[in-house]
C-alpha cells in the first residue's frame, strides 16, 4: 500500500464574497457569492487526492447537514477520514470578502472546534500516522498538538510542514522549539510573526527559523513568486504571469499541493518549486480553491507553459 500524506487541520465551507465595484465603507456593497468546500487541510488533501496522490484529512466536522456535505465531497475524492473527528458543534466556515480587484479585503473564521485535535486523539491514530509519506498541520490548530506532531515525526523520520494560514495563528510559532519541523511555508505577513528575534530582513527572519529547528523555509511573496532557505542555501523563483486572476483564494494551499506531489514523484527542490508554481498559477485562473481541471499528468505537462523547463512526462 502506497504511504498517503496526512493533512491536519481545518476543514471548512468558505464563502466568498466579490463585489461588483470598489468597496464602499460603512453601508451596503452590491456583491456575488461563491460557496465551496475549503479549510486549508482539506484544500491541500482535495488537490492532492486529483493529483492521484494518496491521502488522509484528520480534521473536525460538525454533525449538521454542512459536515455531512463536506465529508461526501471528500469521499467524492478518495480522501481518507479514517481518523476524522465529528462532534456536536456547528461545522465551521470562513468567510471571505473580495475587493473589486479580486484580492482579500477581509475574512472571517468561525467554529472550527480545532482544538479537539488533541495530542491524545493521535495517540490513538499513531498506527496511521506511522505509515505517513508526509505530515503536513495547518496552524490552526492547537499549538500543542503540534509541537506533539513535532516530536512524533522527529521520531519517526517523517517530513513535518506547518502551513502558518495567517498571522495570528502564525504569532503561536514564535517561541516554540521547532525541532522536528521539515519545513514551514509562511508568506511575507506570517514569516515576522513566526519570530522573536525582531529580524529586519527577510533572510534574518528566515535564518531564526532555521536555527530553531526548521530545515526548510519557504516564503511565499505572491505576485514575486517565492524564496525557499535552507541552512547552506537560498533559492529564488519568479511567479508565472497570470493574464486574468479570477480568485485568490487557495493559491497558497495548492502551492503546497504541488510541492508533495513534486516530493512523493522524487523530484529536488528546483522542480518541485516550478510545479508548485504552476499550481498555483492555475489555480487563480479558476472560482474556488481547487484546480479540478487538472490531475497529475495534466499538471506535469503544464509546467512547460509557465517556465523554460525539461520535459516532466
Amino acid at each position: 500500500m502506497k504511504k498517503p500524506v496526512i493533512c491536519i487541520g481545518a476543514a471548512l465551507v468558505d464563502e466568498l464574497y466579490s463585489v461588483s465595484r470598489p468597496m464602499l465603507m460603512a453601508t451596503t456593497n452590491d456583491a456575488f457569492v461563491h460557496r465551496s468546500a475549503g479549510g486549508v487541510a482539506r484544500n491541500i488533501a482535495h488537490q492532492l487526492a486529483l493529483l492521484d496522490v494518496p491521502v488522509q484529512l484528520i480534521s473536525v466536522f460538525g454533525n449538521d447537514g454542512e459536515g455531512d456535505w463536506l465529508k461526501t465531497i471528500c469521499g467524492y475524492v478518495n480522501i481518507q477520514l479514517d481518523a476524522a473527528i465529528t462532534n456536536q458543534s456547528l461545522t465551521g466556515k470562513y468567510t471571505g470578502i473580495l475587493n473589486y480587484d479580486r484580492s482579500l479585503f477581509t475574512a472571517l473564521l468561525t467554529n472550527t472546534s480545532l482544538d479537539s485535535i488533541t495530542p491524545q486523539h493521535l495517540q490513538q491514530h499513531e498506527a496511521l500516522l506511522s505509515t505517513a509519506f508526509s505530515i503536513v498541520a495547518d496552524a490552526n490548530i492547537h499549538p500543542d498538538t503540534v509541537a506533539w506532531l513535532a516530536h512524533f515525526c522527529f521520531r519517526k523520520n517523517i517530513p513535518f510542514i506547518i502551513e502558518p494560514v495567517s498571522v495570528p495563528p502564525a504569532q503561536k510559532f514564535a517561541k516554540m522549539d521547532l525541532t522536528g519541523v521539515y519545513m514551514i511555508t509562511p508568506n511575507e505577513d506570517e514569516l515576522p510573526a513566526m519570530c522573536s528575534k525582531g529580524g529586519t530582513t527577510i533572510e534574518e527572519n528566515a535564518n531564526e527559523l532555521i536555527s530553531r529547528g526548521v530545515q526548510k523555509v519557504w516564503l511565499h511573496r505572491g505576485k514575486e513568486g517565492s524564496m525557499l532557505f535552507t541552512k547552506d542555501n537560498q533559492y529564488s523563483l519568479p511567479a508565472p504571469a497570470v493574464a486574468e486572476i479570477k480568485d485568490v483564494t487557495g493559491a497558497g494551499d495548492g502551492s503546497l499541493s504541488g510541492w508533495l506531489m513534486a516530493k512523493y514523484l522524487g523530484m529536488d527542490d528546483e522542480d518541485s518549486l516550478k510545479i508548485s508554481h504552476t499550481l498555483s498559477a492555475e489555480i487563480l485562473q479558476v472560482n474556488g480553491a481547487i484546480a479540478t481541471h487538472l490531475n497529475q499528468q495534466k499538471l506535469l505537462a503544464f509546467v512547460n507553459k509557465y517556465y523554460t523547463v525539461r520535459n516532466f512526462l
